[in-house]
Protein backbone atom coordinates (compact mmCIF):
# COMPACT_ATOMS: atom_id res chain seq x y z
CA UNK A 1 0.00 0.00 0.00
CA UNK A 2 1.34 3.46 -0.87
CA UNK A 3 0.93 6.66 1.15
CA UNK A 4 -2.03 8.17 -0.71
CA UNK A 5 -3.87 4.85 -0.56
CA UNK A 6 -3.12 4.65 3.18
CA UNK A 7 -4.69 8.06 3.81
CA UNK A 8 -7.70 7.34 1.58
CA UNK A 9 -8.35 3.92 3.18
CA UNK A 10 -8.06 5.33 6.72
CA UNK A 11 -10.26 8.34 5.94
CA UNK A 12 -12.91 6.20 4.20
CA UNK A 13 -13.05 3.88 7.22
CA UNK A 14 -13.20 6.75 9.74
CA UNK A 15 -15.96 8.56 7.85
CA UNK A 16 -18.18 5.46 8.13
CA UNK A 17 -17.92 5.30 11.93
CA UNK A 18 -20.98 6.53 13.87
CA UNK A 19 -20.53 10.08 15.14
CA UNK A 20 -17.12 10.57 13.52
CA UNK A 21 -16.26 14.09 12.37
CA UNK A 22 -13.33 15.48 10.41
CA UNK A 23 -11.72 18.70 11.63
CA UNK A 24 -8.61 20.72 10.77
CA UNK A 25 -7.64 22.36 14.11
CA UNK A 26 -3.92 22.48 13.20
CA UNK A 27 -4.32 23.74 9.63
CA UNK A 28 -4.84 22.06 6.28
CA UNK A 29 -1.81 19.75 6.74
CA UNK A 30 -3.54 17.81 9.53
CA UNK A 31 -6.78 15.86 9.24
CA UNK A 32 -8.14 15.11 12.69
CA UNK A 33 -11.02 12.67 13.18
CA UNK A 34 -13.00 12.95 16.39
CA UNK A 35 -15.96 11.27 18.01
CA UNK A 36 -17.93 13.44 20.46
CA UNK A 37 -15.01 15.89 20.52
CA UNK A 38 -12.35 13.27 21.32
CA UNK A 39 -9.55 12.51 18.84
CA UNK A 40 -9.26 8.94 17.56
CA UNK A 41 -7.20 9.48 14.37
CA UNK A 42 -4.85 12.07 12.91
CA UNK A 43 -3.39 12.12 9.40
CA UNK A 44 -0.51 14.22 8.11
CA UNK A 45 2.87 13.92 6.41
CA UNK A 46 6.16 13.75 8.26
CA UNK A 47 9.00 14.73 6.01
CA UNK A 48 7.00 13.86 2.91
CA UNK A 49 5.75 10.51 4.22
CA UNK A 50 2.00 10.17 4.77
CA UNK A 51 1.22 8.82 8.24
CA UNK A 52 -1.86 7.87 10.23
CA UNK A 53 -1.72 8.30 14.01
CA UNK A 54 -4.08 6.11 16.02
CA UNK A 55 -4.91 5.28 19.63
CA UNK A 56 -3.98 1.74 20.66
CA UNK A 57 -4.10 -0.39 23.78
CA UNK A 58 -0.57 -0.15 25.28
CA UNK A 59 0.06 -3.90 25.20
CA UNK A 60 -1.26 -4.22 21.68
CA UNK A 61 0.69 -1.14 20.56
CA UNK A 62 3.93 -2.78 21.66
CA UNK A 63 3.04 -6.03 19.88
CA UNK A 64 2.12 -4.14 16.70
CA UNK A 65 5.45 -2.29 16.72
CA UNK A 66 7.24 -5.61 17.10
CA UNK A 67 5.27 -7.25 14.29
CA UNK A 68 5.18 -4.43 11.69
CA UNK A 69 8.18 -2.30 10.78
CA UNK A 70 5.79 0.38 9.46
CA UNK A 71 4.24 0.93 12.91
CA UNK A 72 6.09 3.14 15.35
CA UNK A 73 5.26 5.10 18.53
CA UNK A 74 2.72 7.91 18.12
CA UNK A 75 4.14 10.98 16.38
CA UNK A 76 3.76 13.99 18.75
CA UNK A 77 1.47 11.88 20.95
CA UNK A 78 1.76 9.77 24.12
CA UNK A 79 4.08 6.97 22.96
CA UNK A 80 2.39 4.43 25.24
CA UNK A 81 -1.17 4.96 23.96
CA UNK A 82 -0.70 6.02 20.33
CA UNK A 83 0.90 4.48 17.24
CA UNK A 84 2.00 5.89 13.91
CA UNK A 85 1.22 3.85 10.81
CA UNK A 86 3.12 4.37 7.56
CA UNK A 87 2.50 2.83 4.16
CA UNK A 88 4.63 -0.11 3.13
CA UNK A 89 4.92 -3.83 2.71
CA UNK A 90 2.56 -5.75 4.98
CA UNK A 91 0.23 -2.77 5.43
CA UNK A 92 -3.03 -3.65 3.71
CA UNK A 93 -6.61 -2.41 3.68
CA UNK A 94 -7.74 -4.88 6.36
CA UNK A 95 -4.97 -3.86 8.78
CA UNK A 96 -5.74 -0.16 8.29
CA UNK A 97 -9.48 -0.70 8.83
CA UNK A 98 -8.84 -2.82 11.92
CA UNK A 99 -6.50 -0.25 13.49
CA UNK A 100 -8.84 2.68 12.74
CA UNK A 101 -11.84 0.80 14.18
CA UNK A 102 -9.87 -0.26 17.27
CA UNK A 103 -8.76 3.34 17.87
CA UNK A 104 -12.35 4.55 17.54
CA UNK A 105 -13.62 1.86 19.94
CA UNK A 106 -10.97 2.73 22.55
CA UNK A 107 -12.04 6.39 22.50
CA UNK A 108 -15.78 5.60 22.52
CA UNK A 109 -15.29 3.26 25.50
CA UNK A 110 -13.97 6.21 27.56
CA UNK A 111 -16.99 8.41 26.81
CA UNK A 112 -19.88 8.61 29.27
CA UNK A 113 -22.50 5.97 28.33
CA UNK A 114 -25.01 8.65 27.32
CA UNK A 115 -22.54 10.07 24.78
CA UNK A 116 -21.47 6.77 23.21
CA UNK A 117 -22.79 6.61 19.61
CA UNK A 118 -22.38 2.79 19.70
CA UNK A 119 -21.55 0.08 22.23
CA UNK A 120 -17.75 -0.05 21.90
CA UNK A 121 -17.64 -3.66 23.09
CA UNK A 122 -19.78 -4.95 20.27
CA UNK A 123 -19.18 -2.43 17.46
CA UNK A 124 -17.10 -3.98 14.72
CA UNK A 125 -16.88 -7.32 16.53
CA UNK A 126 -18.01 -9.27 13.46
CA UNK A 127 -15.90 -7.18 11.11
CA UNK A 128 -12.93 -9.52 10.95
CA UNK A 129 -15.03 -12.66 10.64
CA UNK A 130 -16.81 -11.14 7.65
CA UNK A 131 -13.53 -10.25 5.89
Amino acid sequence: MNGSTLHKTAADCAEELPGAQLEHPFGDDWEVFKVRGKVFMLMTEVPGRPVVILKADPGEAHALREQYRHISPGYHMNKKHWITLEAGEGVDKELVQELVTDSYRLVVARLPKAQQPVDPHTYGAGRQAAS
